[in-house]
């Protein structure tokens, strides 16, 4: 009987990220601070011709989807810069802050 090769973890997620229709985004840009990283992201959604939604939404939801497929692996630290770079975000886009 032929044994199975070991299953390969699905990376879907990072292949989405590398290869997103959405908008092209600076290499490293989840390594900056908040106030670097919500201009960065901010820049690209701005300058995007892809995106389907205003450039405020690509914006929050990249950083989003970062933040939910870091999952658990995200430090406490890297969570709290991704919240500010959020909160930074709303100001630069002048909405509201939650």
């Amino acid at each position: 009987m032929p044994r199975k090769p070991p299953k390969q973890p699905n990376k879907w997620s990072q292949h989405v990220t590398e290869t997103s229709n959405a908008m092209d985004l600076e290499a490293g840009v989840f390594k900056k601070g908040a106030q670097e990283m919500a201009r960065s992201v901010k820049r690209s959604a701005e300058s995007s011709t892809r995106r389907k939604s205003s450039p405020f939404r690509s914006a929050m939801s990249m950083l989003t989807f970062y933040e939910n497929r870091a999952g658990k692996s995200l430090t406490a630290a890297d969570r709290k810069r991704v919240e500010g770079a959020k909160r930074e975000l709303r100001k630069l886009f002048g909405k509201k802050p939650r």
